[in-house]
């Protein structure tokens, strides 16, 4: 961080030298912080605060050089040569820098996040953007105070402890493992684009609870952690990654398969619904599933023909730009009258994978759910989802005079649906484990895989169950040596070369809660790539 040597001067004399504080853990994310409407990131000025003693650091280095009392007002503004930053009226140009408040949180003046002020827990990193258009307030914040103020804000906490488990798990390997990163200066934003976060003054004691009892925890699918995708309502059904979403990087549609994110129905005696009979059965009817005490299990959109005209004028210009309409119907072209709107192709679930709209001008294909849901928009706002069923009214001479489209669920319906696991936990009484089973398909839980060489590794966990085991994926070692509790223990490691994972049973270490283990270092220069993985019941072989 470079400031002016008068402002630099001034600092030290008014706050004093600040003690070093080596403030930053390892397990930290990086979050964008929006404004009040949850749109903008870029930032022209802001003012933050903390509630004790601030310090203001060197980005790089992370030392502390300037000290700031508490509930002092720093304010930050974009500037040609670089970030001005006011306190206590004095000016002076920094680089990019970073604030914490060791014995407080940080705030940020005229935030509101459900209504109260922003509050935050770790640091905020000002980062002005390269060709200094603006800068970016990033949150750097621990995985765990995180998600604190996510949980209670993606999921209602009425829908139990279990339920809210299961989400801080989701969570946690959302942020962990995401599928895109649109920004390089950070992880995640703190809107729905990524997942709420809202803060230190929305979190609620049930949810912190939930994300401290699954401390540690992410779910694996073949020793990998998952992508796992959440939305409010499935309708019944989930959907596979595949039929929803495209390659991020290819924009292929659909996309590569996901094993773990399959189309999964509530009950077994729901058959897949990607013939238009079976889905129009499903969709226009409330059977009783998961979802069912969502408000959005079932809904309805009704347009005139000349109102979804207008509308269709608009959405389909700028849906195009992504690509997914053929032809794209650009700025200026004649739409014409609507002769027919069906789905030409639907996923296990009935999700609408391709939409055909004809018209008296010409025919377009509508592919990917997010687009479709944003091409057939109601009063300004998309369509709660793509498992749709679309129904048309004809004049005595065969117009389109309506079209009605009938609904269930709300959200991209793939992975965990947040009703559907809401019911689980308190009508059924599932543990957290059963319902991400449900709706990842062939997961396991445990501790993130790391490779330990030359140094030892240390991980934290909650055991619900008070059994476990070591899962070494990739060894040179003939032994590891395991500190479990604070008691150091040896295995022997016979792996053989046929043999994908080799387990190590440690229940008889492990407690029911908290639990601390640290791996060392094989000898030998030797590496060991293993995690720890929760048993709920073990294999008839074992």
């Amino acid at each position: 961080m470079r400031v002016s040597g008068i402002l630099l001067v001034f600092f030290l004399l008014m706050f004093g030298f600040a003690a070093f504080n080596p403030v930053f853990a390892d397990n930290v994310i990086r979050v964008g912080l929006t404004d009040n409407k949850f749109q903008n990131v870029l930032k022209q000025q802001v003012t933050v605060y903390g509630t004790a003693y601030c310090e203001i650091c060197d980005k790089e280095t992370r030392k502390p050089i300037v000290s700031v009392p508490a509930d002092t007002e720093m304010t930050i503004n974009n500037g040609v040569m670089g970030l001005d930053l006011i306190i206590n009226g004095k000016v002076g140009t920094l680089r990019d820098f970073v604030i914490v408040c060791p014995q407080g949180v940080l705030g940020v003046k005229e935030l509101r996040r459900k209504g109260k002020p922003a509050l935050y827990h770790g640091a905020f990193e000002i980062v002005q953007h390269h060709d200094r258009k603006g800068f970016y307030l990033v949150n750097l914040v621990e995985v765990q105070e995180y998600l604190k103020g996510v949980v209670p804000n993606e999921m209602p906490v009425r829908f139990g402890l279990e339920a809210l488990k299961a989400q801080a798990v989701a969570a946690r390997n959302y942020v962990l493992s995401s599928r895109t990163q649109a920004y390089e200066e950070f992880n995640v934003v703190d809107s729905v684009a990524s997942q709420v976060y809202y803060g230190v003054n929305t979190e609620d004691d049930l949810s912190t609870r939930a994300v401290m009892e699954t401390d540690g925890i992410v779910a694996l699918y073949d020793n990998e952690p998952i992508l796992a995708l959440y939305s409010s309502t499935a309708g019944g059904y989930t959907e596979s990654y595949s039929n929803a979403f495209s390659d991020p990087n290819t924009k292929m549609f659909p996309s590569i398969t996901k094993p773990y994110l399959v189309a999964v129905p509530d009950k077994e005696e729901f058959k897949p619904l990607d013939e238009e009979e079976k889905a129009k059965e499903f969709y226009e009817s409330k059977i009783p599933s998961y979802d069912i005490e969502s408000p959005y299990y079932r809904w309805q959109k009704t347009w005139a023909v000349g109102e979804l005209e207008n509308i269709l004028k608009s959405t389909l210009v700028a849906q195009s730009k992504t690509g997914f309409i053929h032809p794209a119907f650009n700025q200026g072209d004649e739409l014409g009258h609507i002769k027919d709107i069906k789905v030409m192709k639907r996923g296990a679930s009935g999700k609408a994978i391709e939409v055909e709209l004809m018209t008296d001008r010409g025919c377009y294909r509508i592919a990917k759910e997010l687009v479709i849901r944003r091409v057939f928009q109601k009063d300004g706002i998309s369509l709660p989802s793509a498992n749709i069923i679309i129904e048309k009214q004809l004049d005595n001479y065969g117009n389109v005079t309506d079209i009605t489209i009938n609904g269930g669920g709300f959200g991209h319906g793939v992975g965990m649906s947040q009703y559907g696991a809401g019911y689980m936990a308190n009508k059924l009484d599932q543990p957290y484990y059963n319902i991400l089973r449900h709706y990842y398909s062939g997961i396991n839980l445990g501790t993130m895989p790391v490779t330990v060489c030359g140094e030892e590794v240390k991980q934290t966990f909650w055991a619900p169950v008070g059994r476990a085991r070591i899962i070494i994926t990739n060894s040179t070692a003939a032994k590891i040596a395991v500190m479990i509790n604070g008691k150091v223990h040896e295995f022997p490691v016979s792996k053989t070369i046929f043999q994908k994972d080799y387990k190590i049973d440690i229940s008889r270490y492990i407690e029911d809660g908290e639990n601390t283990v640290v791996y060392y270092p094989p000898t030998l220069g030797r590496s060991v790539t293993l995690y720890v993985e929760l048993v709920e019941k073990y294999d008839r072989d074992e």
